[in-house]
């Protein structure tokens, strides 16, 4: 087996290590010798314990080296490293990325996504004025992008498995759909199959996207159950209580 290399100056060199290690850190933050690695051909690391609250696992590493033939380790760098149990802080992500529904509040503007799968280009003019008026007027369109297939499901998928759609616990209590229901406004193009509007004031899913099997327990066509009127008996009068009047 071939002999693991060692270099006797560079491992000795632990306390001008820790001496050049106090002066680059004011003093403070350094523990223990803990252990050497041998780098390359007259170049190691001296590692030690980091002694800063917060950094539990953490350790300094002084890297030293000499010249050939040397006998005398000079220090080159230190930095503070973390070691395998260290704590560390999350992976830094971007606010753009970090953003999610319901986060955007009054006064706040949302990062542009110049690639979003949720959107593809819009109509596009041709030219002739005429032309484009027809096109801008009927296609309600004249926007950069408009929302792509993609978007449309990832949209659909959301809104029908969220609080409007036929899981919801209002939904599975109504007793009937929205579908059948005089207040539902059907959606425009291909979403029109599966959704519509509430356009009912007295629906807790008002002027939101319902699903066609949502419901709720204001359905226009649906009625509570008249209560049967109580019987009362013949009144009894009472002699006594009427001459005492």
């Amino acid at each position: 087996m071939p002999r693991k290399k060692t270099d006797a100056v560079l491992e000795a060199a632990i306390e001008p290590a820790r001496r050049e290690l106090l002066v680059a850190t004011g003093g403070t933050g350094v523990g223990e010798h803990v252990g050497f690695t041998l780098e390359d051909d007259r170049l190691g690391t001296h590692w030690f314990e980091a002694t800063f609250p917060g950094y539990r696992g953490w350790y300094w590493g002084v890297v030293v080296t000499r010249a050939p033939r040397s006998k005398n380790a000079t220090v080159c760098e230190s930095q503070l490293l973390p070691g395998d149990g260290a704590l560390l802080s999350p992976e830094w992500v971007p606010w753009a990325d970090r953003l999610a529904p319901g986060d955007v509040r009054p006064g706040d503007v949302t990062p542009k996504v110049e690639d979003d799968p949720n959107l593809e280009a819009g109509f596009e003019a041709t030219g002739e004025e005429d032309v484009d008026a027809v096109a801008l007027w009927e296609l309600g369109l004249g926007r950069p992008r408009v929302l792509s297939a993609e978007g449309r499901e990832r949209a659909a998928q959301r809104w029908y498995d969220g609080s409007h759609g036929p899981t919801a616990e209002v939904a599975t209590k109504a007793p009937a759909r929205c579908e059948s229901c005089g207040y539902f406004l059907p959606m425009a193009g291909i979403l029109r199959r599966t959704f519509g509007v509430c356009a009912n004031e007295w629906s807790p899913s008002d002027g939101t996207v319902v699903s066609r099997d949502h419901g709720c327990g204001a359905h226009s066509e649906v009625d509570v159950k008249a209560p049967e009127p109580e019987r009362v008996g013949d009144p009894i009068l009472d002699d006594e209580a009427v001459e005492a009047l």
